[in-house]
């Protein structure tokens, strides 16, 4: 029985901004697991980037390749609160770009009897 379309989203973000997000999101859309709410993954990465001119980095200077810790951060989210919660980590996220990955999901559920 198939139960929607949902997707995953994921993103990098300073580690002392990470529940700061996680609540606004779970605050912003519907729980996808019945009888959960605030489910996220997180893990320590590292990110690297160069500021263009013109930009207006959260971290680093323009020209210079900047190198730091970030936790990577993803949740499911169904198809219905995806732009709410496209919204919530472009709102909630200090990077002027933060990179946000939506991948579509095949829900486990679609797939067992």
């Amino acid at each position: 029985m198939e139960r929607g379309r949902c997707f995953k989203i994921g993103t990098c973000i300073p580690r002392g901004h990470l529940d700061r997000l996680m609540d606004g999101v779970s605050s912003s859309i519907s729980p996808l697991y019945p009888g959960y709410d605030r489910c996220f993954s997180y893990w320590p990465v590292t990110g690297t980037w160069r500021p263009l001119e013109g930009s207006s980095p959260y971290l680093g200077a323009v020209g210079r390749i900047e190198t730091a810790e970030e936790m990577r951060v993803e949740f499911a989210v169904s198809e219905e609160d995806l732009g709410k919660a496209v919204e919530a980590v472009r709102r909630l996220h200090p990077y002027e770009e933060p990179a946000i990955d939506v991948i579509p999901m095949i829900p486990w559920k679609d797939l067992v009897p």
